[in-house]
C-alpha cells in the first residue's frame, strides 16, 4: 500500500503542475529551494508524468513487479544458500570447524543426521554440514587445506540459487522494457544519466581505463600466488583455481607479514570497535554518541541499541540505531537504512535525523567477546560513514537529508571513513586486546596495510568485473551472449586472471544487481574520490578538529542538496576530477598511488 501511495504521488498531474506554477512564478527564494523544485520535477519526468495513460500504468505495473522480483531474488539468496557435507569432520581445520554444523552418518552410509545418534544406533561417523551462504563459503575457501574441498565448497556455494537465473533474466527484461517507456536507451542509460557519470560510456571508459592501468601489477600477482602453490604442492600444480584463490591470497599475506586474522581480531572486541565510532565523532566533530533508552516497541529485536549524537552547544544532531549480531532470517550483509531524513520545521526547529546500522557479525561464544576481523571493521566503518552522513548533513528539505544524493557521490563518505580502520593513529586509541588489555602494537597496523596492498590489483580487477557486469547486463538489450553465465564467463576472462568455473553462476547470489542495479560502479568512483579526499583533507591529522571542520562543512553537510561536482570541487579543487563529454570521473592516480601501484 505504501508503494502505491507513493506511485500516486509521483505521478500526480495537480502536484506536478504546482510545482511548475512555483517554478514559473518565481516564490522559490533560495538555492535550495530551487534545487528542489528541480529535482522533483525531475523524478516526475523520471517516473512518467507526460507519459499517455496507458503506457504510465505499464511503467506503474514494472515498477511494482521489479521491486517483487528484486525481493524474491534477494530472499533467494537467503532462503536457498545451498550445503555440503564433509566427512570426517577433519577436513575442516579446527578454527572454523565450529561454525559450522556437525552431522553424523552411518556405518553404510545411507543415513545423515543432525544429532548425535545414541548408542543402540550402532557405530557411525562424524562429519560437517557446511551452509555454503557468503560468510561460511569464504570461511572454507580460506581456510580450508584441502583443494578438494574449497572445489567442492565452491561448486556447492556458486551453483545457488539456481531459481535466480530466471529471476534476474525477468529483471533485465523488465528494467529494459520500463527504461525504453520513459525514453531510454537502456536501464543502465537511465539510472546513470542523473549522477556524476551521467553516462554509461563515461562509466565503462572509466573502468577500462582503470583495468588497463593495473593489468601488468594483477598478472605480476597473479603469477605470485602460481609460483607460491608450485612451491608448497610441487611443480606439477600449473594452475590456480577460482577455489584457490583466497586460500593462496590469505596464506602468502599471513606469511610474507606474519599476521594471523585471529590474532588480528583479538585486538577488536566490538564493544571497544563502537568505542572507536565515539572517538571519532568526538575527535572529528567535537561531538559524542550517548546510550539511549528504548521506549517499549520501539525496537524490532533485543539486540538492538540505541545512540544519540550529541554536540554541547549545538545539542543533539541525530540518533543510530545498532543492529550488529547475525540471526536466522535476517538481512544479509551490512547496510546503513535512513529511518527519517533530517528538514528544517520552522526557524528554530529541526527534525532530528535517525538512522540504522545493521550488520551480522558473530555473537560471542566460548566465553570470549564477539571479535570482529579486520575485514569487519572495514564494512563497520564504511556503514558508519554512511550513517555520518546523514546524521551530519542540515537540509532544509527532507528529499536532500544525508545520503539521498546520486549515488555516485553518496558512496564517498562510507569510502573515506575506510580509511580509519586502517590508520595506526586511528586504531590505537581504541583497539585492545580483549584479554590484555594491551593496545593493537603498530607493527600489526603495518603489516596489515602491507598485506592489503599485497593483491590491491588483484582485488580491484574483482571490484572492476562486478561494476562491468553490472553495465552490460543492464545496458542495450540483447545481451552480448546466450544468456547472463556466458556474459559473466566472458568478462571474468577479460577483467581477471582467473577463469570462470563451468557449472556456477555467481552473480545470482550477488545481490548488489538489486540494490544497486547499473550503478554498482560508485563503489569504485567513490573509491577514487574517497582516496583524494583522504590525502588531501585527513591524512596529516585524521583525528583533529580542524580536519572535521572541512569534512562536515564541505563534504558532509550539504546531503543533495548541493550540485555534488560543485562539492567536490569545493574539497578538492579541480585536480582530481575530470571532465568528460558527458559528466564527470574521478583521476584515478591518487588511489593507485596509495596502493603502491
Amino acid at each position: 500500500r505504501m508503494y502505491e501511495y507513493l506511485h500516486c504521488l509521483n505521478t500526480n498531474p495537480a502536484l506536478y503542475n504546482a510545482l511548475v506554477r512555483a517554478e514559473k512564478l518565481g516564490v522559490l527564494t533560495t538555492e535550495e529551494a530551487k534545487r528542489a523544485a528541480e529535482t522533483l520535477r525531475t523524478d516526475f519526468d523520471r517516473g512518467g508524468i507526460h507519459l499517455p495513460k496507458e503506457q504510465l500504468q505499464r511503467v506503474h505495473e514494472l515498477n511494482l513487479e521489479i521491486t517483487l522480483m528484486g525481493r524474491e531474488f534477494i530472499n533467494n539468496i537467503v532462503t536457498d544458500p545451498g550445503h555440503v557435507d564433509f566427512f570426517p569432520a577433519s577436513k575442516l581445520p579446527k578454527r572454523i570447524r565450529n561454525l559450522h554444523q556437525p552431522i553424523f552418518k552411518s556405518k553404510d552410509g545411507n543415513v545423515i543426521m543432525l544429532s548425535r545418534p545414541n548408542s543402540s544406533a550402532g557405530k557411525f561417523f562424524s562429519g560437517v554440514r557446511v551452509i555454503t551462504e557468503p560468510a561460511n563459503l569464504a570461511s572454507v575457501l580460506q581456510w580450508a587445506e584441502e583443494s578438494e574441498v574449497r572445489k567442492e565448497a565452491y561448486m556447492q556455494g556458486y551453483s545457488v540459487p539456481k531459481s535466480n537465473l530466471l529471476v534476474l533474466d525477468k529483471i533485465i527484461a523488465a528494467r529494459h522494457e520500463f527504461a525504453q517507456l520513459l525514453g531510454y536507451k537502456s536501464f543502465a542509460k537511465f539510472i546513470v544519466a542523473p549522477t556524476l557519470a551521467a553516462s554509461p560510456d563515461v562509466v565503462k571508459s572509466f573502468l577500462v581505463d582503470m583495468s588497463t592501468r593495473l593489468r601488468g601489477r594483477a598478472d605480476e600477482e597473479w603469477k605470485m600466488m602460481e609460483n607460491f602453490r608450485k612451491e608448497i604442492e610441487g611443480d606439477d600444480c600449473q594452475t590456480v583455481n577460482a577455489w584457490d584463490e583466497a586460500y593462496y591470497m590469505g596464506l602468502l599475506k599471513a606469511r610474507s607479514f606474519d599476521i594471523s586474522p585471529m590474532v588480528v581480531a583479538a585486538y577488536f572486541p566490538l564493544a571497544q570497535c563502537i568505542e572507536g565510532l565515539r572517538i571519532i565523532v568526538e575527535s572529528l566533530f567535537g561531538a559524542t554518541f550517548h546510550q539511549a533508552p528504548l521506549d517499549p516497541g520501539e525496537s524490532w529485536h533485543p539486540d538492538v541499541q540505541k545512540l544519540t549524537l550529541h554536540h554541547n552547544s549545538e545539542g543533539n544532531l541525530g540518533h543510530l540505531y545498532l543492529d550488529l549480531y547475525s540471526r536466522e532470517g535476517k538481512f544479509p550483509g551490512s547496510a546503513h537504512f535512513a529511518i527519517k531524513g533530517g528538514r528544517r520545521l520552522s526557524h528554530n526547529d529541526y527534525q532530528l535525523p535517525v538512522v540504522a546500522l545493521v550488520c551480522n557479525f558473530s555473537n560471542a561464544h566460548d566465553g570470549s567477546p564477539p571479535l570482529l576481523s579486520h575485514v569487519e571493521i572495514e564494512t563497520f566503518f564504511h556503514e558508519f560513514g554512511h550513517a555520518l552522513h546523514s546524521l551530519l548533513s542540515r537540509t532544509e528539505y527532507q528529499h536532500f537529508s544525508g545520503t539521498r544524493t546520486v549515488i555516485d557521490f553518496a558512496e564517498i563518505p562510507s569510502h573515506l571513513f575506510e580509511y580509519y580502520a586502517w590508520d595506526y593513529r586511528v586504531l590505537s586509541r581504541f583497539a585492545k586486546h580483549f584479554a590484555t588489555g594491551e593496545v593493537i602494537p603498530k607493527k600489526v597496523v603495518e603489516s596489515l596495510n602491507r598485506a592489503r596492498n599485497l593483491f590491491a590489483a588483484t582485488e580491484l580487477q574483482r571490484q572492476i568485473l562486478y561494476a562491468m557486469t553490472d553495465q552490460i547486463l543492464f545496458g542495450e538489450q540483447p545481451l552480448p551472449g546466450k544468456d547472463t553465465t556466458s556474459v559473466v564467463a566472458e568478462l571474468k576472462q577479460l577483467y581477471t586472471g582467473c577463469k570462470h568455473v563451468n557449472g556456477t553462476h555467481w552473480h545470482t547470489r550477488f545481490n548488489h544487481f538489486i540494490t544497486y542495479g547499473a550503478a554498482y560502479y560508485s563503489y569504485l568512483y567513490a573509491k577514487c574520490f574517497a582516496a583524494s579526499i583522504w590525502q588531501k583533507i585527513c591524512n596529516a591529522d585524521p583525528l583533529s578538529l580542524e580536519a572535521g571542520e572541512v569534512l562536515r562543512k564541505e563534504l558532509l553537510q550539504y546531503g543533495g542538496a548541493r550540485d555534488p561536482a560543485a562539492i567536490l570541487r569545493g574539497c578538492l579543487g579541480d585536480g582530481a576530477i575530470i571532465s568528460c563529454s558527458d559528466g564527470i570521473r574521478p583521476t584515478i592516480s591518487d588511489l593507485l598511488e596509495e596502493l603502491k601501484i
